[in-house]
């Protein structure tokens, strides 16, 4: 059992508790909530929720137990694919129900866990579980990631998704059909207020932007052309699920079980088509192109039929 005890900086005055304690000891968002949840912290000696807010100057109790951190595991993985490949950086093509990187609670396979089973040399930047890796996807959402390899590569693209200069545009399958048929989501993501293992819409949420357009309208369905300037977790998923026009398959966010059903889709219809950035040594500019996976086209097929 781990413990700590100390003030609440003036920073962290009116910020949630589970927020805040995260940004305190380093936690993940959802590690800090379970901490809160098994009364974990106090706050000058009463239990707190982790909706409750902290008060600069207050006494903060903390006890928790502490998780063995991931490994990552070298593995073969079936159906990853290496796009592009050099001395800074490795470019893959993702299938669904694989995860970026090892985590607590995820014992399926891993992009990092992949390229070290074919004996790639990626970035130790990082953390120890997901070194080398600048951007991530769903392990439902197949496509492109980029990993760095060099320690240069892993600082340039970092800072390249930071500031926006990335090209990341996905196609994604949503119900119905948004209105207008092209358009701008601006609206912040965070942690939904009742169940931590997925996001929402809310006030207090990270700034999150999504640009769509739609490609082709079906009876039932649209597919969207999506591209974002900011990279929040689910955030194509839970925009669209904020619209009413949840993507295809996506159970999580709402979806029409029946017609993911009738589809064949076992997860959304959401894929990294294309990614563009500048190359982290020279600058030149690189553009990859992915093809819908088997699912994804067998699912089309089926609503273009209908």
């Amino acid at each position: 059992m781990a413990t700590r005890s100390l003030p609440v900086p003036d920073g962290l005055d009116g910020q949630r508790a589970d927020a805040a304690i995260g940004k305190l000891l380093g936690f993940s968002r959802t590690f800090a909530a379970d901490v809160i949840e098994a009364r974990g912290v106090r706050q000058d000696g009463v239990v707190l929720g982790k909706s409750d807010r902290l008060r600069a100057g207050a006494w903060l109790e903390i006890e928790w137990t502490e998780k063995a951190q991931p490994t990552v595991v070298p593995q073969l993985v079936e159906g990853l694919t290496i796009v592009h490949e050099d001395d800074d950086l490795v470019v893959v093509d993702k299938p669904a129900g694989v995860a970026a990187h090892p985590s607590l609670g995820w014992e399926g396979p891993t992009v990092v866990g992949a390229l070290a089973g074919l004996g790639l040399r990626v970035s130790t930047s990082g953390a120890a579980e997901r070194q080398g890796v600048v951007h991530r996807l769903d392990q439902g959402t197949s496509g492109l990631m980029v990993v760095a390899k060099s320690e240069r590569a892993y600082t340039e693209l970092k800072r390249q998704f930071h500031d926006r200069e990335v090209e990341k545009v996905y196609h994604a399958l949503v119900q119905g059909h948004p209105d207008p048929l092209r358009g701008t989501i601006d609206a912040p993501v965070g942690r939904h207020p009742s169940a931590s293992w997925r996001f929402a819409v809310v006030a207090d949420g990270k700034h999150a932007v999504t640009h769509y357009e739609t490609l082709e309208a079906f009876r039932a369905a649209s597919l969207l052309e999506v591209r974002l300037e900011t990279g929040r977790t689910h955030q194509i998923r839970v925009h669209m699920a904020a619209q009413r026009h949840p993507c295809c398959g996506d159970g999580l966010y709402g979806a029409d079980p029946a017609l993911s059903a009738r589809l064949g889709l076992e997860r959304q219809w959401l894929h990294a088509h294309r990614l563009g950035f500048a190359h982290p040594d020279d600058g030149r500019p690189m553009a990859f192109e992915s093809p819908y996976p088997a699912d994804l086209r067998h699912a089309l097929d089926v609503i273009a039929g209908d």
